[in-house]
Formats: C-alpha cells, sequence, structure tokens
C-alpha cells in the first residue's frame, strides 16, 4: 500500500527578512521563475535561500541573482548542477517596463522577497525598494519594540 504524501503547512519555499530591514517596499510583483528539474525538486525538499539575492533588468528581461537552490544528493549524481546559476523571471512586458523605469529613473532597487508555490508553480515574489540608511533601521527596530512592549502591556492589564 503506497504511502500518502503529507500536504506541505506551507506553500512559502523561502523568505528574503534581509530585504524588508534593509529596504523600505514601495510595490510587489509575482514573477514566475525558469526552473530545471532537479531545482524544482530541490524547492519541494526546501532547499531554496534568497539570502542576498537581487533582481537585474538586461536585455528587456529579468533575471534572479545570487538565490541558492541547493541540489538534492541524487540529482548531483545525473546532472551538473550549479546551484547559484542566474535564472530568468517571467513577467509581462508592461510589468517589466514598470520595473526597468522605476529601477532607471527613480532609483529603486528591485529585491526577490519570497520563493512559493502557487498551484503547481513556483512564483517569485519581487519588490520596489529604496534603501533604508541605518538611522532608518535603528528606527524601524524601536517601534516594533515599542508595538511588542504594547502588546505585552495590553495583555497583562487584561488579566
Amino acid at each position: 500500500m503506497a504511502k500518502k504524501k503529507k500536504a506541505p503547512s506551507s506553500n512559502t519555499i523561502a523568505l528574503n527578512k534581509k530585504a524588508r530591514h534593509d529596504y523600505s517596499i514601495e510595490e510587489k510583483f509575482e514573477a514566475g521563475v525558469e526552473l530545471q528539474g532537479w531545482e524544482v525538486k530541490s524547492c519541494r525538499e526546501g532547499k531554496a535561500q534568497l539570502t542576498d539575492s537581487y533582481v537585474l533588468m538586461k536585455d528587456g528581461q529579468a533575471w534572479l541573482l545570487g538565490a541558492r537552490i541547493q541540489p538534492l544528493p541524487s540529482a548531483s549524481t545525473h546532472f551538473v548542477t550549479e546551484p547559484d546559476r542566474t535564472r530568468r523571471l517571467l513577467l509581462h512586458k508592461k510589468e517589466l517596463a514598470k520595473l526597468k523605469a522605476a529601477v532607471d529613473q527613480k532609483g529603486y532597487a528591485l529585491v526577490a522577497t519570497a520563493l512559493y508555490w502557487k498551484k503547481h508553480l513556483i512564483k517569485c515574489e519581487i519588490a520596489l525598494g529604496k534603501g533604508k540608511a541605518q538611522h532608518d533601521k535603528r528606527d524601524t527596530e524601536r517601534e516594533r519594540d515599542w508595538n511588542r512592549q504594547k502588546q505585552r502591556l495590553m495583555r497583562t492589564d487584561h488579566r
């Protein structure tokens, strides 16, 4: 009797938490990712990382750089695997034009914030962001700590 596969608890494969810390996110886009078969299998096992990844606009296309998909031991014997290769992002022409204009004219940065499943496809959430200065990062952290403290106070008052 065949065992039933467990349903994944979350659709998220990888998050880039550092992007939210380093950039103030303005607008988000959903892009498909052009992957090879072994990369999809590795993503199913949760072997993907988006830390220090970014998106580059080149020749009218978007490319994901710095994302690491670790090959499974079984796949690496059959294929020439390259964990850090540049992967093409699939977007509509209008979205590509909008992103290119924002990066060139307004000085935004394109950052990959998440990798997730949408039905049977792997999608990448990319965001337009402005880089934060060091004092902005401290302000954000201070505000988050204060909100956490307020929540604690509210919980203790109700008891």
